[in-house]
């Protein structure tokens, strides 16, 4: 006696493994925060740049006591964190390094008030996160206090998003062999190719029509790094949340995790930028 043929499954779509309405919504809302404040008062953004900076290290330091008992001295680096930017966005580099080596001594002698135990991983993690997020955040400051300040700072996140999105589009559509699977398993070379493609033709058009005296094969170029960068922040913050054992870094932002998981790749990519600007069009 036979039985009916069973209908084949059907095939499955792809996920994009988050809420694309959620992130969607609040990437606009925290776009519109940006633009508004980059814009109309300069000063206005560096106070957001110093928010991100303190919220961000609340949650590299939470993280760490939490999966690794790891007490980064968080009052001390969160002072110093947003006198870091401040210092970089009035005096430049200089009062950016000076600021990041009194922030490191703060924690160290912060640190001194707690017991022995552990002191030596707790301050090298310190000094650590001093480095990682408001040390590199200065540089957008920085970036910002040139003529066109406003217009560097726009195109360094459109590059930094652009290549987000293309990595992820491309990746997501035509992904099949594994960039770093053993860091981030949802990488794939055709994504970076994404990332590299959809930065440059960005990187053409901002520096030939935002950028003073930019032309459009140096946005070439300066796409190129972007999505270089960008992809090396995102894989270093994985390799954190790997030996941290967690997904995401926070939840305040629905469907993008926390501030770190969005300031991943836009962290190293500051630093490139801004010197990248200072070669190309020079630091006024």
């Amino acid at each position: 006696m036979s039985s009916a043929a069973q209908p084949a499954p059907a095939p499955q779509k792809k996920s994009a493994g988050r809420d694309l309405g959620a992130a969607i919504g609040v990437g606009v809302g925290l776009g519109a925060v940006i633009v508004a404040s980059l814009f109309v008062v300069k000063a206005v953004f560096v106070g957001v740049i110093a928010v991100a900076v303190v919220v961000g290290l609340w949650e590299l330091t939470s993280r760490l006591a939490e999966q690794k008992g790891i007490k980064a001295p968080l009052v001390p680096l969160a002072l110093g964190g947003a006198a870091m930017v401040v210092a970089g966005y009035v005096r430049g580099a200089e009062g950016a390094w000076v600021a990041m080596a009194l922030t490191a001594l703060a924690v160290l002698v912060w640190r001194m008030t707690d017991s022995p135990e552990g002191y030596l991983k707790d301050v090298t993690a310190g000094v650590f996160a001093a480095f990682y997020i408001p040390f590199l955040a200065t540089f957008v400051a920085m970036m910002l206090t040139a003529d066109d300040g406003a217009r560097r700072v726009l195109t360094f996140l459109l590059l930094a998003v652009v290549s987000d999105t293309g990595a992820y589009a491309v990746g997501w559509r035509f992904g099949k062999h594994k960039l770093a699977p053993r860091i981030s398993p949802g990488k794939t070379r055709e994504g970076l190719l994404g990332a590299v493609t959809f930065a440059m033709a960005a990187g053409a058009l901002c520096m030939e029509f935002l950028i003073d005296d930019g032309t459009w094969w140096q946005g070439l170029l300066l796409g190129l790094a972007v999505a270089a960068s960008a992809t090396l922040g995102d894989l270093g913050e994985s390799m954190i949340k790997r030996d941290l054992g967690i997904k995401d870094m926070g939840t305040l932002l629905p469907g993008h995790g926390g501030i770190m998981d969005r300031l991943d790749s836009l962290l190293p990519t500051a630093p490139v930028v801004w010197l990248l600007m200072v070669i190309f069009v020079g630091s006024g």
